[in-house]
């Protein structure tokens, strides 16, 4: 049965008909009808053509030619169950602990990032025979059970926070407890993991795991402090805990200097456990939990067998290796240092010129332009970030969407291919709705007087 096409009226009514209206859209008010995409850019059903800035998913880019030549070979080859002896496996295994530090070095596959999580939380468990768990605040690792509960981006608009799990600042040095004029807000945002883990240890907890995304995102594309994740560690650890990092957003070359964001803390830091997702297959479900040989030593002496029936599957292995080759011979990581560095460059001038911008920070292709009201009281600018984004889908066909507590903070986090003409279309839309946006504020504060 060939697919069916639908107006886009028709198509957005059946979907509020028949999907969970929990499942929400992008422009909600106006939502945009995608029917293909190709690189860095979206196309609707009329054919208009969107520059995507978000879709960090499609790593590579939409529709790489060879990713689907990859997948389409080894779907006509073989797909099967992950349970059955095949090579792809244990090529893709190698290939990803090549990027790693040398002692993280046995993998568990997974569909998603979610899942990693969930299976990260409980090898923490197994191998430490504790429970609590510390995660940073706005924290998000995924929409299982398990981790709305280690999650206070969600947690605190249902149930609220476990008695195990425990919320420490997040490392904001934009607008945090300790802000860049601290002469170490590393070590003093890394205190009070301490001072927790002490406060914990009085009420009898003891602790398994300290989860943090190694830049954290939903909390407003936040680059953590130097030597933060170090000192971190090396309390968690005196604890008899674990230091998880959550890759899922940020790994595969997307800072560009390193392949992997929790590298940024230096050579001296290396995780316990590290998951992944999002990137890794460039739109197909695939994920991934690596660690040590002792902590899966551990999770293996449970007696209970661990398994999951497509984690790994032919064609997702087949996927991921083109992936990473595909990263490779296009310099992915070096056009993100490039991109980059230029994007952040065209916002930081932005910002000289427009008040609205509080803060540009980021790394590689992972970028964040903060919006206030007022610079001193850091008061965020919701509704013109809100409004940015309106006018640059409507006016410029550019999809780009915020974050942060607030929903203050323009996020970027496009493909990996966008240009330096895609980052320069950027700015001077961005530069034209805020001059806009300024204009009309003025005139109204003239009109009132």
């Amino acid at each position: 049965m060939a697919l069916q096409t639908f107006r886009k009226e028709e198509t957005l009514a059946m979907r509020e008909k028949l999907i969970g209206r929990s499942c929400r859209l992008f422009y909600s008010d106006d939502p945009v009808k995608i029917v293909r995409a190709r690189g860095q850019y979206l196309f609707d059903e009329n054919g208009k053509r969107y520059l995507d800035c978000i879709s960090n998913v499609h790593h590579v880019g939409h529709c790489h030619p060879s990713i689907t030549k990859a997948a389409a070979a080894q779907m006509d080859l073989l797909n099967t169950n992950t349970r059955f002896l095949h090579d792809s496996i244990i090529t893709y295994a190698e290939r990803l602990a090549a990027t790693l530090p040398e002692k993280l070095g046995v993998f568990y596959f997974v569909n998603s990032g979610s899942e990693a999580n969930d299976l990260a939380l409980r090898l923490a468990r197994q191998y430490t025979q504790h429970e609590d768990v510390i995660v940073l605040d706005y924290a998000y690792h995924g929409h299982l059970t398990s981790l709305i509960d280690i999650s206070p981006y969600k947690f605190r608009k249902l149930a609220g926070q476990k008695e195990w799990v425990h919320v420490v600042p997040l490392p904001d040095t934009y607008r945090g407890m300790y802000r860049d004029n601290h002469p170490n807000p590393g070590q003093a945002y890394a205190d009070t993991v301490k001072d927790l883990i002490e406060d914990v240890h009085r009420k009898g907890g003891k602790i398994s795991a300290f989860f943090a995304e190694s830049l954290p995102s939903v909390g407003g594309q936040i680059i953590l402090p130097q030597g933060y994740s170090a000192k971190v560690a090396e309390y968690v650890h005196a604890a008899g805990g674990l230091f998880v990092a959550d890759e899922v957003q940020t790994g595969f070359g997307r800072v560009g200097s390193h392949f992997w964001a929790f590298q940024l803390q230096g050579e001296d830091f290396c995780p316990d456990i590290i998951t992944m997702g999002k990137p890794m297959g460039n739109g197909h479900p695939v994920a991934c939990v690596v660690t040590t040989v002792e902590i899966a030593k551990a999770f293996e002496d449970n007696g209970v067998e661990y398994f999951n029936t497509f984690g790994g599957n032919p064609v997702s292995c087949a996927i991921g290796l083109a992936v990473l080759d595909v990263i490779e011979k296009e310099d992915l990581r070096g056009n993100a240092v490039r991109v980059g560095a230029h994007l952040k460059d065209l916002l930081n001038k932005l910002q000289a010129k427009h008040r609205i911008i509080g803060a540009v920070r980021g790394v590689g292709l992972f970028i964040g332009l903060e919006l206030v009201t007022d610079r001193e009281k850091k008061t965020p600018a919701t509704e013109t970030a809100a409004l940015v984004v309106k006018r640059l889908k409507e006016e410029d066909q550019i999809v780009i969407s915020t974050d942060g507590p607030w929903d203050n903070v323009l996020k970027f986090k496009p493909p990996m291919c966008f240009t330096v003409e895609d980052a320069e279309l950027v700015a001077k839309s961005i530069d034209r709705v805020l001059t806009d946006t300024e204009t009309n504020y003025f005139k109204l504060e003239k009109e009132d007087i």
